[in-house]
């Protein structure tokens, strides 16, 4: 970050901000949509996993680090942002403006499945409050209960509650790992105490799986808990350092990685299904392929293996 973008960047308001609805990386070099908040300017402009946002404004996202890109697109209730989206199976970016708002947390989704011996939880956020609440859930549903824990397009959360949320389910053994070329090695072990359900266990991942609960599928997959349906995760798994310059700028350098239990990078590599429904961000910008059915084939899937488990 220049001086200038440094300073905004710190003096930035935490709270009360206005967004538009979507976690953003970056990827090939340009902003990309992560994910999209159901209900948000983004989704009402039909925004999606895989857009990339060519530019904001008059600003090639190619050109801006990444902080800064999620700063352009925060802002005052009201006020608005001009994007350049190029969409997959289309060749010229669409030219859209969004109008930002307030967008609130999301809930945590429950639903019963298969006459109630089904519980299906989507947690929406990773947060310490949520990975209660979703303790509360296992523990409230008995041993009756297979679990359905659909962390599609789940962004945003932090990492140790992402492997907090993955210790409801393993009893033992590596979670994940995190290093660096002069980061400590560091190993997340599961702490029995904290170990709630040995229930058969199916976790829905697409592209829009991101960081925190990219971490709870992997150790899942893992520690072989449960079957990981679905698409290849984003792929966001590190620890960055801020460096202020003498001039007043700042480097934001990536020091670790988090590892699965496989020794895997997730930023490297992402997490890979055990059984793949879906199509690849390839064959997303591949326009012989055709689109996706509306049916949700993930669920369908999750719940037919679930389905066929002993409890």
């Amino acid at each position: 970050m220049t001086p200038t973008e440094y300073k905004i960047y710190k003096d930035r308001p935490t709270s009360g901000i206005a967004q538009i609805g979507i976690t953003v990386s970056k990827r090939y070099g340009y902003a990309t949509v992560v994910s999209v908040v159901p209900g948000s300017p983004a989704d009402r402009e039909h925004l999606s996993d895989g857009d990339v946002i060519e530019s904001i404004g008059d600003s090639s996202t190619r050109e801006l680090s990444l902080a800064v890109i999620r700063m352009m697109l925060e802002g005052k209730a009201g006020s608005t942002v001009a994007l350049s989206v190029v969409r997959p199976r289309k060749p010229d970016p669409d030219k859209i403006t969004l109008t930002r708002t307030m967008i609130p947390v999301p809930v945590l989704s429950e639903q019963q499945y298969e006459n109630s011996t089904i519980l299906y939880l989507k947690p929406g956020a990773i947060t310490t409050a949520r990975v209660d609440e979703i303790a509360e859930k296992i523990k409230s549903a008995g041993k009756a209960h297979k679990i359905l824990l659909d962390l599609r397009d789940d962004s945003e959360g932090d990492s140790q509650q992402g492997l907090r949320l993955a210790n409801l389910f393993i009893n033992q053994g590596t979670l994940a790992t995190l290093e660096g070329q002069k980061f400590p090695k560091q190993t997340f072990a599961a702490d029995p105490a904290k170990f709630l359900s040995s229930a058969p266990l199916v976790v829905l991942v697409n592209r829009g799986t991101y960081g925190a609960a990219e971490l709870t599928a992997d150790a899942i997959e893992g520690a072989k808990r449960g079957d990981v349906v679905g698409e290849r995760t984003f792929g966001e798994g590190s620890v960055q350092k801020t460096i202020e310059l003498p001039d007043g700028a700042a480097l934001f350098l990536t020091v670790a990685k988090f590892e699965g239990p496989d020794g895997k990078k997730i930023q490297d590599e992402a997490v890979a299904p055990t059984v793949i429904v879906g199509q690849s961000l390839e064959d997303d910008l591949d326009e012989e392929t055709p689109p996706q059915p509306k049916s949700d084939e993930t669920l369908t899937k999750g719940l037919e293996l679930l389905k066929a488990k002993n409890s």
